[in-house]
């Protein structure tokens, strides 16, 4: 089991036990500087108190599971709207919106895509990037955010 898988194993139900949905986790690991990052998500919206309430429970949790050696930081956040996406359903939701995708791997000689997502094919990603389609390995990607539009 990765680190990631872990820490989704671990706060994920804290989570949802506190009425409000894992939209996703990230843990940078950058020895001293670790970030533990925690998106909430709720159908009413989220605020300060929200992401205050559940850092505190999260904190607790953490403290006594212990999954993470050394020194981190816990933040408690929306998604936002410039929001990652991490999921084969997340991005179904979002086809027809712009995204930008950075992969740990070169797929055809690069690693970042900015363009209009167009579905989910199996496990892949459809991007279309000017006028070319790639397809994307959900496990390939290292970061994915939907582009927000401002009118």
């Amino acid at each position: 089991m990765s680190k990631l898988q872990e820490l989704q194993a671990i706060l994920t139900p804290v989570v949802e036990a506190m009425e409000f949905q894992c939209w996703g986790i990230e843990f940078i690991s950058q020895g001293r500087h670790s970030v533990l990052r925690v998106f909430i998500e709720h159908e009413q919206g989220i605020g300060v108190d929200d992401c205050e309430k559940v850092s505190r429970q999260l904190s607790a949790v953490l403290d006594v599971e212990d999954p993470i050696a050394g020194e981190y930081m816990l933040e408690v956040s929306s998604p936002g709207m410039d929001r990652p996406l991490f999921t084969l359903e997340q991005f179904a939701a979002y086809v027809g919106h712009q995204v930008k995708i950075k992969t740990r791997v070169a797929i055809e000689e690069r690693r970042n895509f900015q363009g209009a997502l167009r579905g989910v094919e199996d496990q892949d990603v459809v991007v279309q990037v000017d006028q070319y389609e790639y397809l994307i390995p959900i496990d390939s990607i290292d970061k994915a955010t939907v582009v927000p539009v401002f009118d």
